[in-house]
């Protein structure tokens, strides 16, 4: 008789819904994760709102955090019963991106109509869970490459403080790194979600000095002083590109990081860079964006743009994982909500409507 779990799966745009699938059977390179606690992404969010299309079925979610259930044949130096997390992004690390040293990009191709649910194409990366394969949002995950993939959790650290590393912090973090941050600089952060924070943290752990946190939260602009903020902006109560001016001494600042995808802050993360400034995106766009001539100083500026997809891997995980059980940073802050697996709807309608000063909402099947 097969075994069934519960999980969560996208129905039609507006409607993910818990649902009886079978336990996945493992393959010599994969392992089988028991779920003890999960979350919900903003990018699930565009997933429920047929923003970004996926199969009609496809169990979403893709941030692990569990216990080992069983390994498949190939998979060495792992025990079953061992707690583990996964990045959400799972490469195999044999393709020729992964080889080319952009393993976050590891099997990215253009996928035809029909084979996502969605009309025309649709770039997908390395993203597997919740994307290509099922996800997380449920009892059990099929972990693939799992040799690639699995990071044991050090002693010592619970569910909630390594639940940020497979997502949220990983990007966070790239978008510092990405933001060619160096000892003594300014840098401005824009949207203070939990992205958002976990970039201000990372641009600290980097050596900026001035960090310009901006949001119109007071709540997460106090979660953002926390975490390494020296300034924090109300967008809604000033011109945060002229308050940047006047705290630079009109130069601008060293970079600045994206971590909303709206055309606004896209546009004021632009202007608020020095000539050769880097702007670090992080958001995800739901539509075209526009380059304003005159914030791009008409291609003259020797701006970088550069954009960033979470790296994935065991060696990046155990990083991270590094970073909270050296107690340079606790992301347990971050999670402000506690949901069951059988309660994951009302989840989606609390966390997609941003109410009761949500952050991250754990999930525990």
């Amino acid at each position: 008789m097969t075994a069934m779990m519960k999980a969560a799966v996208f129905v039609e745009p507006g409607r993910i819904e818990l649902a009886d699938k079978p336990v996945p059977d493992v393959g010599p390179n994969d392992a089988l994760v028991r779920i003890t606690t999960t979350t919900i992404c903003g990018t699930d969010v565009h997933i429920l709102k047929g923003e970004y299309p996926v199969a009609r079925g496809l169990t979403v979610g893709h941030e692990p955090v569990g216990v080992i259930e069983k390994l498949g044949s190939a998979v060495v130096g792992y025990q079953e019963g061992q707690r583990v997390i996964a990045g959400a992004i799972c490469p195999n690390f044999n393709s020729y991106a992964a080889q080319d040293g952009a393993p976050a990009q590891d099997g990215s191709y253009l996928v035809p109509k029909g084979l996502c649910g969605c009309h025309g194409y649709k770039a997908t990366a390395g993203w597997r869970f919740g994307n290509l394969i099922d996800g997380t949002q449920a009892e059990y995950v099929l972990v693939p490459d799992a040799q690639a993939n699995l990071a044991p959790i050090p002693d010592g650290l619970t569910d909630e403080q390594v639940l940020m590393c497979p997502d949220i912090m990983s990007t966070g973090f790239k978008g510092a790194e990405n933001a060619n941050i160096r000892i003594g600089d300014t840098v401005v952060v824009f949207a203070q979600g939990p992205i958002g924070l976990c970039a201000t943290a990372g641009a600290r752990l980097l050596g900026a000095t001035t960090i310009i946190a901006v949001d119109s939260n007071e709540h997460r602009l106090g979660i953002a002083r926390k975490l390494g903020a020296d300034v924090t902006l109300n967008f809604k109560q000033c011109d945060v590109v002229d308050e940047v001016m006047k705290l630079t001494g009109g130069k601008g600042a060293d970079s600045s990081i994206e971590a909303l995808g709206l055309q606004t802050t896209f546009e004021s993360a632009l202007r608020v860079l020095k000539p050769g400034g880097t702007l670090s995106s992080l958001g995800v766009y739901s539509e075209d964006l526009t380059i304003p001539l005159s914030a791009f100083a008409a291609g003259l500026g020797d701006h970088q743009i550069r954009t960033a997809l979470c790296p994935g891997g065991k060696e990046r995980m155990r990083r991270l994982m590094n970073v909270l059980a050296a107690n340079r940073l606790d992301l347990g802050v971050l999670v402000t909500h506690e949901y069951k697996l059988d309660d994951i709807v009302a989840a989606y309608d609390l966390f997609s409507h941003q109410r009761d000063g949500v952050l991250k909402v754990a999930i525990k099947p």
